[in-house]
């Protein structure tokens, strides 16, 4: 046999045995997209968890009824911590966005000091609606009390947090209190003083630098 012949047979027996790993290396790849896909197919969908969402846009101060909040599935990583069990009866204490979920932190309770640590939430009744219209929860203010009868006036708390907003008296279903009610963060010791002033006096704001 010719030196060309024997090439020849060579090329013939590598190009079957190529052809042959090809063929077996494509039966490999559909048999793993198979198992990969009755897998997955066990394994069914990816896992869920429900949350209690706002069903629209809702202002500060709502009452939460059934129908102001809705059911909504989301990813386990992608819920939010601090979930409210039992949102419906609580008063929101900032607005909510429709679709948001409600946590603790939404609703007038003891949550709202979570990141205030030796603060506790005391409720304050502004007579000025239009100035506590100007607040922002996170503002920090002072509180000052002016005596109606014209004494001098007097800083009662400083530089504490706002907490939250609760809503207009009509927002609230209230109509026989004026004014605008704002919870703030205050050491335990001056809740005392911050009651008596408010009952007293006039409170107003001033804005903490």
């Amino acid at each position: 046999m010719s030196v060309r012949d024997r090439l020849a047979v060579v090329r013939r027996t590598l190009r079957r045995t190529l052809l042959a790993r090809r063929r077996l290396l494509a039966a490999l790849l559909t048999a793993v997209a198979v198992a990969a896909g009755l897998h997955a197919t066990a394994a069914g969908p990816p896992p869920r968890v429900t949350v209690t969402v706002a069903a629209r846009d809702l202002p500060s101060g709502t009452v939460l009824s059934a129908g102001d909040v809705r059911r909504a599935e989301f990813a386990p990583d992608s819920a939010p911590e601090g979930l409210a069990a039992e949102p419906v009866g609580g008063t929101l204490a900032a607005p909510l966005r429709a679709g948001e979920p409600v946590t603790d932190v939404r609703l007038v309770g003891p949550a709202l000091t979570d990141g205030y640590p030796g603060l506790v939430a005391v409720p304050v009744r502004l007579p000025d609606a239009g100035t506590a219209a100007l607040l922002r929860v996170g503002d920090r203010i002072d509180l000052v009390s002016a005596d109606p009868e014209g004494g001098p006036a007097a800083v009662v708390a400083e530089s504490v947090p706002v907490l939250a907003l609760p809503g207009t008296p009509d927002e609230a279903g209230a109509t026989s209190l004026t004014g605008r009610l704002v919870v703030v963060g205050t050491a335990p010791g001056d809740v005392a003083r911050i009651a008596d002033a408010s009952v007293r006096t006039f409170l107003t704001i001033a804005f903490a630098h």
